[in-house]
């Protein structure tokens, strides 16, 4: 027998027998009883679909799934019935559960009321692309109310100024849903002409009269400024390129302002020119030599 087939017949035997073990131990592990840990669930609303904020919560845009019981959703619900006919008010994305502080009461209905707070009030401004702030005031920024009216008071000419007339207000809507969809998709800003602010019934009031006096201009604030705007005096179109004023004098130590102090005399000193007097060169038995003219002339 030769040497090559020697080698191929223990190469056989080697596959062979290392077929039969690795077929032997996957029975073996096979017919092992599986070991798992069982947690414990329960059943969660979640949404079916993606859901503006507005809508009326139907039975086909819910569904149910398992939940784990040891983390339960604060609010959250159980039974599909116990969300159907509700409106909602804050926007859902598909597979999203469902809480109570998504949905408004029952019986209140759907669209933009359920969305207003106790307390508080909407009222809609008309915009365009420049006072909307080229379409980026959309739901749930915060705006700043800037009205441009005549003053009365205090101007004999009714002097323009420009005043905040309301700070720090919530935007509740922006154009149509069609057009606030379309801005959350592809983060675009939304083409809007009328824009609606949740406010205080006292705010909504100087909205309404500042409007109907003058033009009113709205300014986006950063999502972390809540502080209000200060409310000051406003800008007039006398100060609005007028020199700063002057500073005031600190006061004296006793409390009493002190007087202004008049300006330092700083005298006036005339400089004479000096001139270099004249001098003649004069050669005397073959001595040279330079002479002023004014002793020349006193010789006698």
């Amino acid at each position: 027998m030769s040497r090559q087939i020697r080698t191929l017949i223990v190469l056989t035997v080697a596959i062979v027998a290392a077929g039969l073990a690795s077929f032997g131990v996957y029975k073996a592990l096979s017919q092992m009883p599986q070991r798992g840990t069982e947690i414990p669930l329960k059943k969660a609303v979640v949404a079916a679909t993606a859901m503006p904020v507005g809508v009326l919560v139907t039975r086909e845009a819910v569904k149910l799934v398992d939940w784990p019981a040891n983390s339960p959703l604060e609010g959250g619900f159980s039974n599909i019935d116990d969300v159907v006919n509700r409106g909602l008010i804050a926007p859902l994305v598909a597979n999203e559960p469902l809480s109570e502080n998504k949905l408004a009461p029952k019986e209140a209905g759907a669209g933009l009321p359920p969305t207003i707070k106790a307390g508080m009030r909407a009222i809609s401004v008309r915009v365009n692309e420049v006072i909307g702030v080229a379409g980026f005031v959309v739901p749930g920024t915060h705006v700043d109310v800037v009205t441009v009216i005549q003053d009365p008071i205090g101007s004999k000419d009714n002097e323009t100024v420009s005043r905040v007339v309301v700070s720090n207000v919530e935007v509740l809507t922006a154009g149509t849903r069609y057009d606030q969809e379309e801005s959350r998709k592809d983060g675009k800003p939304i083409r809007s002409t009328v824009v609606t602010l949740m406010t205080t019934p006292r705010d909504a009031e100087r909205i309404a009269l500042a409007g109907s006096q003058g033009e009113l201009l709205l300014t986006l604030r950063h999502p972390l400024d809540v502080e209000p705007t200060a409310d000051g005096a406003g800008i007039r179109k006398a100060a609005l390129f007028s020199d700063a004023p002057a500073a005031k004098p600190a006061p004296a130590a006793d409390g009493k302002p002190r007087a202004p102090r008049p300006p330092a005399v700083v005298p006036v000193v005339q400089v004479i020119p000096v001139t270099k007097p004249y001098t003649v060169e004069t050669i005397r038995a073959a001595k040279r030599s330079e002479e002023k003219l004014a002793d020349i002339i006193a010789v006698p």
